[in-house]
């Protein structure tokens, strides 16, 4: 937080950012707008996925599902200007905090070498209420232990990776407790065009949902919270 209690800006005085999310869309209700900003700034932003969401759809079969959900983030990828996508295949609504899940997170942040690493909310509910659900509340522990975890060489030497202590913060999208901004003022359609991407997702999920109404709505109320035509607000631990 700023001295004045408001939100400060994310800093972009880097290069490389790593984003590690549970599930194909998870990145796109807010932080792919970010993503947006920072590669059209020339930064590269690599994906990863610990599952292919396989379980998200209850009409289909889950094979289907995971090849249907990792070419639509793909595609939601590409909207934002990232060109690499990553899945560690872990099973998708079971995803368990343990040695496994930071050994595989652990060894994608020594691989990719990140100053910046995006994930999404830990915390147990969402910043409007209603609790979060157990695979992004794991998923976000581990990363935020995972970056610790690269940077000791000690830590998982099986690896056969040179450890990496150059993650100067982490941020975590759709946290009640947020504490900076990314302006993605500009940027704001090629982050809806990402959550829309996700099409045969919403298409099932047996309710309507207006992906653009809902991505302004927030870009709009954060933004006018930072100062800013639309914003994106995120957890930083640094």
């Amino acid at each position: 937080m700023g001295e004045d209690g408001g939100m400060d800006e994310v800093p972009e005085d880097w290069e490389r950012a790593l984003t590690i999310v549970a599930h194909p869309d998870d990145l796109e209700y807010g932080a792919s707008a970010a993503v947006a900003k920072w590669t059209s700034q020339g930064k590269t932003v690599t994906e990863v996925m610990a599952t292919r969401g396989e379980a998200g759809i209850d009409s289909m079969d889950p094979a289907e599902v995971a090849r249907i959900r990792s070419a639509e983030q793909i595609e939601a990828a590409r909207a934002v200007g990232v060109e690499a996508v990553e899945f560690l295949d872990f099973q998708d609504g079971v995803l368990e905090y343990g040695l496994p899940l930071r050994r595989a997170l652990a060894a994608a942040i020594r691989r990719h070498r990140p100053e910046v690493v995006l994930s999404l909310n830990f915390r147990e509910s969402f910043p409007g209420g209603g609790f979060n659900m157990a695979d992004h509340r794991v998923l976000g522990l581990a990363v935020a232990d995972a970056i610790r975890d690269a940077a000791n060489r000690w830590v998982f030497r099986d690896l056969g990776l040179d450890p990496w202590q150059g993650v100067r913060f982490a941020l975590f999208g759709g946290s009640p407790q947020a504490t900076h901004y990314v302006d993605v003022t500009g940027h704001l359609r090629a982050g809806i065009d990402s959550l829309l991407a996700h099409h045969v997702y919403f298409s099932n999920l047996g309710e309507e949902f207006d992906g653009e109404a809902f991505l302004t709505g927030i870009a709009e109320k954060e933004g006018r919270a930072a100062g800013v035509e639309h914003a994106m607000t995120f957890e930083m631990i640094e």
